[in-house]
């Protein structure tokens, strides 16, 4: 085995003085020892960070509307983050060993070229997301300077977004880029101070509505009925797809770290209770509003503007918090790195950055929402669970074929091992396909590009276990066909 910390000073030679070298930047090679100093606390509250945003608050409540107890809605939640966390520590490991990123590791599965392909997949759909998260954080933004009595207007019929909610858009979204360009050190440090304050605050709600809510009301609130049942199966592949894709770049957080022990019981504390934990503060809010005024409140905002201007203004301000460290940590960091894939020579982890924050400005959220409301999150969601594939030809690769062994030199050199057919592993690209176009027409109906009535069920069914088919065929499929070591 090449020694990661000799391949980083054996590497680093190539660079920046070699202009030859394509594949590596400064930002692409393996991490020093000195860069590897965060500690399993780190990892923890990085989960926290991003575990702690609107999107998880409403997960398991807006099971509730699909038939679930609340009892059965908290327990998917928490099995499906069980599940998704196997993949988010194997796929980890490879960072406090090699140092590398998701991109730079994927070339030894997809070849060094070859890697642009889940690259730039797995950063688009984080552009959609941090283009949508921007925006949430923007309403929120303005909700909080009305509070504080600026009158700022809304939309005004036929518009899809007022001036004063653009400005607070191109505001939020200026915050994410100062992170961008000071750096991962910058995201820790923001995630640590970040989660203590949003866990005392959701404490804070949870007591408050306990207080206006007895329990036995609040916790026995009838299941609805819908046709058919509530979908067990599909639920928790959408749960397990939630995180899917940062299983796919989680090596550019585990990188840093100082030991395997610190990434993987930073993971497991701060992922599967966290989830679970906070999705419950959203099914307490969900019944508590309910009970109190008459309609269930999926999102937390219309909760706290019912409970009054000093509850909504503290509870918008955590709510910005929430989306600024769950959108640079979750959606920025991957992006820069999966860019960068793309031209190291020419594109840093700041400029990827720049690129991926560019991208999320020209989705312009405000019309795809005005648009296509849930279709989008769906789409958006499913195009995770895809992804799936990925994770299971990075596994299969890393833990089947090579016994978790890199020749890190060749990870940043033409002509190498992972050099295949001019840069691109065919065989690679098959399982890929293979794993996801079975899963293409039921995810083309559920998002609405398709009429849904004339599907067949079976394709329907394929999409409703995406995550799980996709990494399974496709991993099978790689296994077979690569060259064992």
């Amino acid at each position: 085995m090449t020694n990661s910390t000799g391949s980083a000073a054996h590497v680093a030679g190539l660079m920046p003085g070699d202009a030859s070298n394509t594949l590596a930047n400064e930002d692409l090679l393996p991490t020093t020892a000195a860069q590897r100093h965060w500690t399993w606390k780190d990892f923890a509250a990085l989960w926290v960070g991003m575990v702690v945003c609107v999107p998880t608050y409403t997960m398991a409540s807006s099971m509730l509307d699909q038939g679930f107890t609340w009892q059965m809605a908290v327990w998917l939640v928490f099995l499906a983050n069980c599940i998704v966390l196997v993949p988010m520590v194997l796929i980890g490991r490879v960072g406090p060993r090699y140092g590398v990123p998701f991109p730079v590791l994927a070339r030894a599965s997809f070849g060094v070229k070859g890697a642009n392909l889940p690259a730039v997949l797995r950063g688009l759909v984080a552009c959609g997301w941090f283009s949508i998260n921007c925006y949430f954080g923007a309403l929120a933004l303005h909700g909080f300077l009305n509070i504080l009595g600026m009158n700022l207007a809304g939309p005004a019929d036929g518009q899809t977004i007022s001036t004063s909610q653009f400005m607070c858009f191109l505001a939020f979204w200026a915050v994410h880029i100062w992170f961008i360009w000071k750096g991962p050190e910058s995201i820790r440090m923001l995630e640590v101070i970040a989660a203590p304050l949003m866990i005392i605050a959701s404490i804070a709600l949870v007591v408050v509505l306990m207080m206006k809510v007895p329990s036995g009301q609040l916790f026995n609130l009838p299941a609805k009925v819908v046709e058919g049942g509530p979908k067990t199966w599909a639920a928790l592949t959408g749960l397990v797809g939630f995180w899917a894709t940062l299983a796919l770049n989680i090596p550019d957080f585990t990188r840093f770290a100082k030991s395997q022990k610190d990434q993987v019981v930073g993971q497991a504390i701060g992922l599967p209770i966290p989830m679970a934990l906070f999705s419950m503060v959203g099914v307490i809010g969900f019944s508590a509003s309910a009970i109190l005024y008459g309609k269930a409140q999926l999102f937390p905002d219309g909760l706290l503007t019912q409970m009054g201007s000093v509850a909504a203004g503290l509870g918008l301000l955590v709510i910005l918090l929430a989306n600024l460290t769950t959108n640079v940590a979750a959606n920025l960091v991957s992006p820069s790195y999966d860019f960068s894939q793309c031209a190291p020579s020419k594109i840093s982890f700041r400029m990827g950055g720049l690129i991926a924050a560019g991208i999320g400005l020209l989705f312009m959220p405000w019309k795809l929402l005005a648009t296509s409301g849930g279709y989008l999150f769906t789409w958006l969601g499913g195009y995770g669970t895809l992804l799936g594939a990925i994770a299971g030809i990075l596994l299969v690769d890393y833990y089947l074929v090579r016994k978790s062994e890199l020749k890190v030199d060749d990870l940043y050199r033409r002509g190498g091992e992972y050099e295949y057919s001019n840069g691109w592993n065919l065989q690679a690209l098959i399982a890929f396909a293979l794993g996801v176009l079975p899963c293409l027409p039921g995810y083309l109906a559920v998002s609405g590009v398709v009429d849904k009535a004339g599907m067949p069920a079976i394709w329907l069914s394929l999409f409703d276990s995406g995550w799980f088919f996709s990494l399974a065929v496709a991993g099978t499929y790689y296994y077979l066909t690569a060259k064992k070591k």
